[in-house]
């Protein structure tokens, strides 16, 4: 998986946490570098966990970037702004889930568990 967050605090936590319950996790802290992980890893990107908000491309314009190349890739957006703010975004694309922040560890497994089983 691959973890996008602008905020190194949060992604650090955020992968730590992944990591800890056996996911392995890919990290990049804008929407350009996270292009340049996809391109970069031979690996599979199953899911992609994206800050919607960051300096330069934002979350959603990465996501629709990505299902070019990856179409079954599945998404969880992350947002310290509430949900209903990117709803009509969300609503396009039920394919996406969302998750609030700040968020805890067990909540963050818990989305990405039920993500990965869906």
């Amino acid at each position: 998986m691959l973890l996008v967050e602008d905020e190194d605090a949060v992604r650090m936590f955020g992968a730590r946490a992944l990591r800890s319950k056996g996911y392995h996790v890919l990290e990049a802290d804008n929407g350009e570098r996270a292009l340049d992980v996809i391109n970069g890893t031979d690996g599979t990107i199953d899911l992609i966990i994206s800050d919607v908000v960051m300096p330069g491309m934002d979350g959603h314009t990465l996501v629709r970037l990505v299902r070019h190349e990856l179409p079954d890739v599945k998404v969880i957006l992350i947002s310290g702004y509430a949900e209903d703010v990117f709803r009509d975004e969300i609503d396009r694309d039920p394919t996406i889930e969302f998750l609030a922040k700040p968020f805890s560890l067990k909540g963050l497994a818990s989305k990405v568990k039920e993500v990965m089983a869906g």
